[in-house]
């Protein structure tokens, strides 16, 4: 028992320190999904809560495009493991919608983060009648942007 003791614990220090290297993902920071589409998150407080803006490339109205705010909340659960699930809204500047976006934050298998997200986009109709075609589902993945330093 006393050789096994030598090699359990360049076992147990391997193993650990494998886990202390894993990368947590941060949402802060600018990222475009697969349609083009920009967003920037400004700060995460404290709570989770986070605020930023978002710069779509795609949308179904003649509007001018403009960049619009977003506003969202991070779980902050220790079950996280480094790899947040979050929410947030983008009130659009240019039409009569809003978009709520929902997903996890991601680390994939290359180190890189990925946020995977699906949203809902609720635009306004004219009556109740034209309720049936007010909401739109889709999903989204973003990467990450370097840095403008």
């Amino acid at each position: 028992m006393v050789q096994a003791t030598p090699f359990l614990l360049v076992l147990f220090l391997a193993l650990g320190a494998h886990g202390l290297s894993v990368k947590k993902c941060s949402l802060t920071g600018r990222w475009v999904n697969d349609l083009g589409s920009n967003m920037t998150i400004t700060t995460v407080n404290a709570n989770g809560v986070f605020a930023g803006s978002y710069h779509t490339a795609v949308t179904a109205t003649t509007n001018e495009i403009k960049v619009s705010p977003l506003q969202g909340c991070m779980q902050k659960s220790p079950n996280q493991k480094g790899q947040p699930t979050f929410g947030f809204t983008v009130n659009w500047t240019f039409s009569d919608s809003i978009t709520v976006f929902t997903g996890q934050c991601f680390v994939d298998d290359d180190g890189k983060e990925v946020l995977k997200t699906m949203w809902l986009l609720r635009s306004r109709v004219e009556n109740i009648k034209n309720d049936w075609k007010a909401t739109r589902v889709g999903t989204n993945v973003f990467t990450r942007l370097p840095s403008q330093e």
